[in-house]
């Protein structure tokens, strides 16, 4: 079922879908402007599923993560966590720009929950699967799947908000001059 972007679970209730950026906030709040409209077409669906395939070069392992820390510099030449997470916000980002206006609309991260329950060396290619479990307004919540072609890597959930970007890089221009 889909809702209307000004709803919240269908119930007229207006917010993001996010109980901590809704609680006590007004519709015009400066965190989340409905009023702007976002037009997701309506091919963006429960239960889309995407997946993305990565070959893990040597730019993406633990010591290139933060060249600078030399305590990254002695750690194992495996792909890094935060490489990882990388990867799932792009295999999200590559199953919903079809139906969205893009680049008009884009999806930011908002919340990521997953594990990484085993390394993977330079060379082995790294299957991100996604499936877009739940729309709650411009909220999409995805369950994410990853292995290496030898183990699972990785379970968990992310979840994605949908943006205008020219508004949403408006508002971090306006905040970074502050």
């Amino acid at each position: 079922m889909r809702f209307h972007p000004r709803t919240l679970r269908g119930q007229g209730k207006v917010g993001c879908g996010n109980p901590v950026l809704d609680a006590g906030e007004p519709h015009r709040s400066r965190r989340c402007d409905y009023s702007e409209g976002v037009g997701m077409k309506d091919t963006l669906k429960i239960g889309l599923t995407h997946e993305f395939r990565y070959p893990v070069p040597e730019s993406k392992i633990v010591p290139a993560l933060f060249p600078e820390s030399p305590e990254f510099q002695l750690m194992p030449r495996v792909l890094a966590t935060g490489f990882m997470v990388g990867l799932i916000e792009w295999t999200c980002i590559q199953a919903v720009n079809p139906h969205l206006d893009w680049p008009g609309e884009q999806t930011v991260g908002i919340s990521i929950n997953v594990n990484h329950t085993a390394a993977t060396p330079v060379g082995l290619i790294v299957t991100v699967k996604v499936r877009l479990e739940k729309i709650e307004g411009r909220k999409l919540t995805f369950s994410v799947r990853a292995e290496d072609g030898v183990d699972e890597i990785s379970t968990g959930i992310h979840e994605r908000f949908v943006i205008d970007a020219v508004k949403f890089n408006e508002k971090v221009t306006k905040k970074a001059s502050q």
